[in-house]
């Protein structure tokens, strides 16, 4: 923890801008309580292809700011669209650079899928499993479906609905709680 608040890492798995999962990632930071520090993470776009080869002491600098970032996390918030059945490829592949350094072993992580009419669940599906496989301590209160529909964001790309704001700030709650 930092200076006593819970740091959690939000890793928003859309690189779009106007994301309704960065507007939910952006909700859950505004809502945190004043013990939690929401601290996203920017570095999607600019990581290298997963090859394993390069997957060493010494990885890309991209690479190196991620596991960095993920090391001082006391736990990790997902939110990610859906791409052709599956997790989206920068997606999948920034969780292929946290396996080989255990970034996410037992690590308290949850996620909120915003897809508005109950789809992205084979995305949430292929995420548990990788989640899985790297060992993260998957919090399941802090996993839930928010539908979120593109028309619940306001002019600045905000969410402002209360129903929905109760949901997103119970999972972050959540998540904190775990990692405490």
């Amino acid at each position: 923890m930092t200076q006593g608040r819970t740091r959690i890492v939000s890793i928003c798995g859309s690189l779009r801008a106007g994301s309704v999962n960065a507007a939910v990632l952006a909700a859950a930071a505004r809502l945190a309580g004043p013990d939690v520090e929401m601290s996203p993470y920017c570095g999607l776009d600019a990581l290298p292809h997963f090859n394993p080869d390069c997957d060493h002491d010494a990885p890309p600098p991209g690479v190196r700011d991620l596991r960095e970032d993920l090391a001082r996390a006391d736990a990790i918030l997902f939110s990610t669209p859906e791409y052709a059945g599956s997790l989206p490829g920068s997606f999948k592949n920034l969780l292929d650079w946290t396996i080989g350094a255990s970034s996410l072993y037992r690590r308290p992580v949850g996620w909120i899928n915003p897809s508005a009419h109950g789809g992205a669940r084979d995305a949430f599906h292929a995420l548990r499993l990788v989640l899985d496989k790297a060992g993260a301590n998957v919090v399941e209160a802090a996993c839930a479906d928010v539908p979120v529909g593109r028309d619940a964001l306001d002019a600045d790309g905000e969410i402002r609905n209360e129903t929905l704001l109760r949901k997103i700030a119970a999972v972050t709650s959540a998540l904190a709680r775990a990692a405490t």
